[in-house]
């Protein structure tokens, strides 16, 4: 299988020298991932930028449009085709495979119907990388996105793919499925690229542990072909918990800023409402609005 992740993601410290970087860690969450775009508008609107983001399923899909500067682009299109079948629906579920429609998602709307600015994300420096699950490992794999071309949103669509929901994305030798399955807050990954002070955006309130999978008889069988990746879904829940401690217990110690909700959010994975999207980003945009001076106090720190 050829090997299409940089030398540096594989796992090998690194070292530039510049210990002081700060990065952007983006948990996943499906529609709870409205509330970090109410986040990223504000700090859009503030000229708050880091030096690197990292972003898995919903935090990938999203965050994207960080690097591109498109502000309100992310609750615009959300909004707007939160009702259409091609978008999320059982029927497209039937149709095509995946419950989030692939062509959709990933040509008609960034390409035609809501054009995300391509030019603007290549020109932007910051480095934007996503997180997926290797089907056949039961690893993640991290992928940095530098065009946002046709293969790098096979990336982006394969980090937001959910089991039981959607086909395993083909891409560079690879089979991938969501993100979260096997690294829901990569922040270990993203101190070992050197990004030693990182604002990590959660989808769920502090107090927030993650139980052990109710479909998990469902995900055996969708995923019998993958037994690895199987045995990650098992212990998903274990792996969560122990990321949000580590989250945590960085922030004491002052190497990490949270930005998360204060209660549960609510709303539903595959949320059509257009008035319960719009709901969910303001609380992101009121909490990021909360923390502004803290927030630009955490970033400006060298």
């Amino acid at each position: 299988m050829k090997d299409n992740t940089d030398k540096n993601i594989k796992g090998e410290a690194v070292c530039s020298g510049n210990f002081s970087k700060t990065g952007l860690v983006l948990e996943g969450g499906a529609m709870r991932g409205m509330f970090t775009a109410g986040v990223l508008d504000v700090l859009m609107e503030n000229e708050i930028y880091t030096d690197g983001v990292v972003g898995v399923s919903a935090g990938a899909v999203f965050g994207c449009n960080y690097k591109s500067r498109q502000i309100g682009r992310t609750i615009r299109y959300n909004k707007r085709f939160a009702g259409d079948w091609r978008y999320c629906s059982i029927r497209s579920l039937l149709k095509t495979g995946d419950i989030y429609g692939a062509d959709f998602c990933y040509n008609r709307i960034p390409n035609e119907l809501d054009v995300f600015d391509l030019e603007s994300y290549k020109k932007n420096p910051i480095p934007f990388y996503v997180a997926a699950s290797d089907c056949r490992t039961g690893k993640c794999v991290y992928k940095k996105l530098e065009t946002c071309d046709e293969n790098d949103l096979k990336w982006m669509r394969a980090s937001a793919s959910m089991p039981l929901a959607s086909r395993p994305v083909e891409v560079d030798g690879y089979k991938l499925l969501d993100g979260g399955m096997t690294d829901s807050i990569p922040l270990e990954f993203f101190e070992k690229l050197g990004f030693s002070r990182n604002i990590v955006v959660l989808t769920q309130p502090r107090d927030y542990k993650k139980s052990p999978n109710a479909l998990m008889p469902f995900i055996k069988m969708s995923l019998r072909k993958y037994p690895a990746l199987v045995q990650a879904m098992q212990n998903r829940h274990k792996m969560y918990n122990a990321e949000t401690e580590y989250v945590f217990e960085q922030e004491k110690k002052g190497n990490v800023l949270v930005i998360c909700p204060e209660n549960s959010l609510g709303i539903s994975r595959t949320e059509k409402n257009p008035d319960e999207l719009q709901r969910v980003y303001e609380i992101g945009r009121n909490i990021a609005t909360k923390m502004l001076s803290e927030i630009k106090e955490f970033v400006d720190h060298k």
